[in-house]
């Protein structure tokens, strides 16, 4: 029988991890032939069949092993595998709530010819640097998803969309492999297809990223370096410009307000440090990835047709 979702998680040297989502998945109250779920392992050190082998009288699952090349082309590669109607990504480190496939499916019921974000929620609140992350994430959602129904950037932790779409637009781009960001330029591929978005907040993803100051610091700057990768070939194909995302950051404080507004004052300051950290780090990437743009023709193309 054809499954109806094939879900898909990338993972690389994170078996606890693993272990923890596939966990996850057997508690979803959705019929359990209707799902598949695909493990690709982007290179581990170690093989992940312990991982794995627990959950193969529970699930259908399906474990892959490729070269380490990226969770884009992780991704890609699940889904050149996958039987299901609709493709369902998530990481290692998130825990889909038990009724997340079944909020797919009805959101897609409404209509299926689109892609379905769904909504993200930081599990280690303590955490102030997961938590400063998670923030970010927020704004970002609350500005370019004003409109659920006419969404325009979805993370790949928490997403769906019927496989013949994400096979038309071509998968994620693996070139984003040393940065970040495939997720917007795939977003941006997809809108320029025509093809519709919506935001689904009742779809919802539980996430345990585990951050340091260091991590952090190094996520970001890692964003920072995808950022200037996807305005370069957004550019070149004309779907967009750096300025079109202006309005972004005129109306961060606006849209900070509400969630600051709910936090104690002690927790406000240090997330307003991490805020202009996040800042610094992101700016950092953008140049470093700018000056690497001067030895690489394919970006350095862009960046002239930016211009």
């Amino acid at each position: 029988m054809t499954p109806t979702f094939s879900v898909i998680i990338p993972t690389y040297n994170r078996p606890r991890h693993v272990s923890g989502c596939l966990r996850a998945l057997t508690q979803q109250n959705y019929p359990r032939h209707q799902i598949e779920v695909i493990v690709v392992d982007d290179g581990s050190l170690e093989p992940l069949d312990r991982a794995v082998d627990p959950y193969r009288g529970r699930l259908t699952v399906t474990l892959l092993r490729q070269r380490n090349a990226g969770p884009g082309a992780a991704r890609n590669m699940g889904a050149s595998v996958a039987r299901g109607e609709y493709l369902a990504f998530t990481d290692d480190d998130c825990r889909p709530q038990g009724d997340w496939l079944r909020r797919l499916d009805t959101a897609f019921g409404t209509n299926a010819a689109r892609m379905i974000g769904g909504r993200t929620v930081n599990r280690l609140s303590r955490n102030c640097y997961s938590a400063a992350s998670q923030l970010i994430l927020d704004v970002v959602y609350t500005f370019y998803n004003r409109d659920p129904r006419a969404a325009r950037f979805f993370a790949s932790n928490n997403v769906a969309m019927p496989k013949r779409m994400f096979d038309a637009v071509g998968g994620f781009d693996s070139g984003f492999f040393r940065a970040a960001s495939e997720d917007r330029e795939f977003c941006d591929r997809w809108r320029m297809q025509g093809y519709a978005m919506a935001y689904d907040p009742e779809a919802v993803i539980q996430h345990l990223h585990q951050l340091t100051l260091r991590t952090f610091c190094k996520q970001h700057f890692t964003y920072g370096r995808g950022a200037l990768r996807y305005h370069a070939l957004r550019a070149r194909r004309g779907s967009g410009r750096m300025r079109d995302d202006l309005p972004f950051h005129t109306q961060l404080l606006r849209n900070l307000r509400g969630p600051f507004s709910r936090m104690r004052p002690n927790r406000a300051v240090r997330m307003i440090a991490l805020l202009a950290l996040w800042q610094v780090v992101n700016a950092a990437g953008f140049a470093y990835e700018r000056l690497c743009a001067i030895g690489s023709p394919r970006l350095r193309g862009a960046e002239l047709a930016r211009r």
